[in-house]
């Protein structure tokens, strides 16, 4: 498949005026899969009310077809379309945070989206995205947008048009540049169908700002405990993996240095991720600095990046320092510990 690749100037105003926009718009309409930007991270969008365009989604990721997808929208108005009931809490934070890097979870209306964007389930995530590219392509196509991440399924999510061609030239249709994204990690997922909300995936906005508005929310527990079987069904999947074994190492960077030195003893290439404040610290092979510890949104906004340049090295594997696991930080950790698969390292 030709991925024709279209570049557009976020800034610029009357975007869906662009033919740039028309055409990927165009696309979508068609039923064929395009990669755009949002404010967290670039999004593999189709027809969320057609079951075609949402299986070349699938098909694209390599994405188990238990795993819902995130619904897009460019006009609060478009939930009519297929939500049974908008709660007052989910009222308050569309209010809030809308658009921005916030999903919500609701009651789906049966018959109106693909049973493959939703996996079968009674349910629907949807959130309005934060990017004026992003709402433009939506607002012109007039369609409910299903958008996951737009990488293959386990990779580092990408945070650049560069990142999407890597993983997925020639499976997709097109891909929209309109460079590099902000928030870094994806969308908060939260379950608005239950009493008190419950955060399902963390992510831009925080828990104590979700409190601001609505009161109290809650976390599932398999977010703080691997054992615990997630809620949601993609959490339970290995995500946003570099190809070499990651592990985090919960220590001074004393102690990461000398399990570095203990590996290359060994003959292996060490790679660490680490931040701007350590990053002259260490010796080893390859090593990446991730934003600063003073700025956890620099943090956030680099994370994935610098998971993929560890890609373009011979890293046999890799050590990470851990973050304040606190505000995004939530996210970052979530991430990272989903990225080593659970493989925490103690001093």
């Amino acid at each position: 498949m030709n991925t024709k690749r279209w570049a557009v100037d976020k800034y610029v105003d009357g975007q869906e005026s662009y033919p740039q926009i028309s055409q990927a718009a165009d696309f979508l309409i068609n039923n064929e899969v395009v990669a755009f930007p949002t404010e967290t991270v670039y999004g593999l969008g189709g027809n969320a009310e057609n079951d075609e365009a949402v299986a070349k989604i699938f098909a694209a990721k390599g994405r188990p077809s238990d795993n819902p997808l995130i619904i897009h929208i460019g006009e609060k108005q478009q939930l009519d379309g297929f939500v049974e009931e908008i709660p007052a809490k989910a009222k308050q934070l569309m209010k809030a945070f809308w658009p921005g890097p916030l999903t919500l979870i609701f009651k789906k209306k049966e018959n109106k989206l693909s049973n493959k964007a939703t996996a079968g389930l009674s349910t629907v995530a949807v959130r309005m995205p934060d990017h004026p590219v992003a709402l433009a392509i939506i607002k012109k196509a007039n369609l409910p947008i299903a958008a996951p991440s737009a990488n293959r399924s386990g990779r580092p999510s990408p945070t650049t048009a560069e990142h999407v061609r890597e993983d997925l030239h020639g499976k997709i249709a097109g891909i929209v540049d309109a460079g590099p994204t902000g928030v870094g990690v994806e969308s908060t997922v939260l379950d608005c169908t239950a009493t008190i909300p419950v955060i399902l995936r963390p992510g831009g906005i925080t828990k104590e700002q979700l409190e601001a508005v609505i009161g109290e929310v809650t976390v599932d527990p398999a977010l703080v405990d691997s054992g615990q079987a997630p809620k949601s069904p993609g959490m339970k999947y290995r995500h946003y993996a570099p190809e070499a074994p990651l592990y985090l190492v919960e220590g001074t960077k004393e102690f990461i240095q000398k399990l570095v030195n203990e590996k290359k003893e060994e003959g292996l290439s060490v790679g660490v991720l680490t931040t701007e404040e350590n990053k002259d610290f260490y010796q080893a092979d390859f090593v990446f600095a991730c934003g600063k510890r003073a700025n956890v949104e620099s943090i956030a906004s680099s994370l994935y990046d610098v998971l993929r340049n560890f890609n373009h090295t011979e890293a046999d594997l890799i050590f990470s320092e851990m973050f304040p696991n606190e505000g995004v930080g939530h996210a970052i950790m979530n991430r990272l510990m989903k990225a080593a698969g659970h493989r925490v390292i103690k001093s």
